[in-house]
């Protein structure tokens, strides 16, 4: 896994801190510390979890205080244990109790999504089974989303509308049946794009299967269907799992054989991990 370079980071941290420090920045630290002070103080988990996003709280103090000292403890992808120091940040007063609350929304919630993931992972070790996220992230944070999926072990789905073709049940109406869109999609695309398209019954196996996608979406199958689907494509295509996927749920699923089960409870869901910043004394 490798880390987000900040230049995909940067845009999400500045626009986080203009809306915090609005029209007038911090009015509470100018009132109250002299502008040349200075602090150290760590980052610190209160709940053991996967870490994820410490970029974006270095960010969010460099872009305050250019000269801000930041060393990492627990890297991204760390599991870290309760009350773990994750980084030492040393830095101008007034710039560090600005940024905080940036740093930590970001940091708690990427932390958070790396450890359900991991969690989802943990559940079906040993299955064969990847765990894939989905399009339903918060706006303007996908990329930070997806990023702290794979931060918990986990892997990306498509990241957009333009990467790869996804056929669902809409797009099936529109075209008249399974078979047909995706003999329209192969006929649209180059050799790079994969092709995957969603059914929501077994009798539209065989039909999806003769145009030789990459990839069958089963929406919202029984556990039984799931392993029939499953026995019936004997490899010609990787079998993806989808709907109402959850953590009580998922190793079942997995056990079916399926190749990927998607969880948009990963991005869509997932509570922060309880993370502070804690300023020496």
């Amino acid at each position: 896994m490798s880390e987000l370079p900040d230049l995909l980071v940067q845009a999400v941290v500045r626009h986080a801190l203009a809306e915090d420090l609005g029209r007038a920045g911090d009015i509470t630290s100018s009132a109250c510390i002299s502008p040349d002070t200075r602090l150290e103080a760590v980052f610190a988990i209160r709940k053991q979890g996967v870490i994820a996003g410490l970029a974006c709280a270095r960010l969010a103090i460099v872009e305050l205080d250019p000269g801000a000292r930041f060393e990492i403890v627990h890297a991204d992808g760390a599991r870290a244990p309760a009350g773990a120091i994750l980084a030492r940040v040393e830095a101008n007063a007034r710039a560090l109790l600005a940024a905080e609350r940036t740093a930590l929304n970001l940091l708690c919630r990427l932390s958070g999504i790396a450890t359900l993931t991991a969690q989802f992972v943990a559940a079906t070790a040993g299955t064969g089974a990847r765990i894939v996220d989905t399009r339903k992230t918060t706006p303007g944070l996908r990329a930070l989303e997806k990023y702290a999926v794979r931060c918990g072990g986990g892997a990306n789905h498509r990241f957009g509308l333009d990467d790869a073709i996804l056929i669902k049940d809409n797009h099936v109406a529109a075209c008249g049946g399974v078979g047909e869109a995706v003999r329209r999609a192969r006929a649209a695309v180059g050799h790079m794009v994969k092709i995957e398209v969603e059914i929501d019954r077994l009798d539209q196996l065989d039909e999806a299967l003769a145009e030789a996608p990459d990839i069958v979406m089963l929406d919202n199958f029984s556990l039984a269907d799931l392993a029939e689907a499953v026995r019936r494509t004997g490899g010609r295509a990787l079998i993806e799992a989808s709907g109402g996927v959850s953590l009580e749920t998922v190793r079942a699923i997995a056990e079916t054989g399926v190749d990927l089960i998607s969880v948009g409870a990963l991005t869509h869901s997932a509570p922060i991990l309880d993370i502070g910043l804690d300023v020496d004394a």
